[in-house]
């Protein structure tokens, strides 16, 4: 069993394993249906949104306030092999987020509804549109910024400052973004707006 957790693939192929388990223990006549799709694509969207929204309040919470903690001649650790390995997951779960996402409103039958903010999809449609800007933010301004403060494009000393700072400043947006997001993708089937 060791050996399981011992390797992240194993780990996750093991996770899918006991996954497929239960769902067979528990339901030896499921019948994969428009609806078994829907819910699944709706499982990917969620998994895919907490691996995103984590990360983003790892750094915001974790990372960011205790870099200035760390000693000079350890901060290569993070920028060098951290931080770019997490804003590989961070990037890429916010693709499969949005993705996932406008699948599942396009399966249900309420991408439209929900992409013109009309009733009674407007909160999902408000959280569509905040976790769009999001993303946005996250390939078009944090990534790109990233790459310069991190050293993994050559930039001046200023430029990089620079393009910390507002990488810094976008995640914090996007920090920010994510509660009412959050809030909203919750509101739409629990009858909270």
């Amino acid at each position: 069993m060791t050996k399981i957790f011992q390797s992240l693939l194993q780990t996750i192929i093991a996770g899918f394993v006991l996954l497929i388990i239960i769902v067979a223990v528990a339901n030896p006549a499921l019948e994969l249906s428009h609806a078994w799709g829907t819910f699944f694509m709706r499982w990917l969207h969620v998994t895919s949104a907490v691996m995103w929204v984590g990360l983003l309040w790892y750094f915001n919470f974790v990372q960011i306030p205790s870099m200035p903690k760390i000693p000079d001649e350890q901060k290569p650790a993070i920028s060098k092999v951290i931080a770019p390995e997490a804003l590989f997951w961070f990037r890429y779960a916010a693709l499969a987020t949005v993705v996932t996402g406008l699948l599942v409103a396009t399966m249900n039958g309420y991408i439209w509804a929900a992409l013109t903010l009309t009733p009674p999809y407007l909160a999902i449609g408000i959280g569509m549109w905040i976790a769009l800007i999001m993303a946005f933010n996250v390939w078009f301004i944090i990534w790109p910024n990233q790459q310069k403060a991190l050293g993994m494009l050559e930039v001046t000393p200023e430029e990089k400052a620079a393009a910390g700072k507002m990488a810094m400043l976008t995640s914090r947006a996007n920090t920010l973004l994510s509660i009412p997001m959050l809030y909203m993708m919750v509101a739409q089937s629990h009858g909270g707006l």
